[in-house]
């Protein structure tokens, strides 16, 4: 009796025999689902699957030899038309990013419960890219802007600026006072301000935060 025409048919490469295993009885188990081959590595994968032209392989990564990301570049060459899904335990963007890139449609981890698989085979058949909350939080992450850290420089307002940068120069405060046009009172109280902005104690200190290196010496 050959297998209904809207059956799902599916591959599982996992090493792990008790995981593959179970895989394949929870899939058996699902109406619309067959389970066409369970495969220990990636090369009995690359063996097996061309013949048997599965709509869905469930791939592990941490495979024995090759690994299930460079399993992915083989067998999407030859099946393009296969949508493979990850099923791991690796949520690091690397791995996330390099299973995407290499051609899988899906990213689950391995404790997705059953019911949640089952539902995610489906969506992957019809068209969706079913992934872990975990692994969707991470995708958006990686494509959000990072805040841009602020420069200290920015911090300031342009006469802090003029002040920080005598400073740096070895300038006496009554000589960026006279350079400046200000009292010696003003220099001080920017100078005060500019410790408060920056979050340091002195001179020194102010100066390495802002220029990243050692006041110049004295002209």
């Amino acid at each position: 009796m050959g297998i209904p025409a809207d059956t799902i048919r599916l591959a599982i490469v996992e090493d792990d025999r008790e995981v593959r295993e179970g895989l394949a009885r929870l899939i058996g188990a699902s109406p619309g689902h067959r389970c066409v081959a369970a495969c220990a590595s990636a090369e009995e994968a690359l063996a097996q699957l061309p013949a048997l032209k599965p709509a869905i392989v469930l791939m592990d990564i941490g495979l024995p030899g090759m690994s299930g990301i460079d399993c992915i570049r083989a067998l999407k060459r030859l099946l393009p038309e296969t949508q493979i899904m990850m099923l791991t335990v690796f949520e690091d963007h690397d791995r996330i990013f390099q299973s995407l890139a290499a051609g899988a449609s899906g990213y689950l981890l391995k404790q997705t419960p059953p019911a949640r698989l089952i539902e995610a085979i489906t969506d992957l058949h019809h068209g969706g890219s079913p992934l872990s909350a975990q692994i969707a939080r991470r995708v958006v992450q990686a494509f959000q802007p990072k805040p841009a850290v602020e420069s200290p420089n920015t911090q300031l307002s342009p006469r802090e600026t003029e002040i920080i940068q005598l400073l740096a120069h070895g300038r006496l405060y009554k000589e960026i006072a006279d350079r400046l046009k200000l009292s010696v009172e003003t220099v001080r109280t920017h100078i005060r301000n500019i410790y408060q902005k920056l979050h340091v104690r002195g001179r020194t200190e102010a100066i390495n935060k802002v220029f990243g290196r050692p006041a110049p010496p004295v002209p």
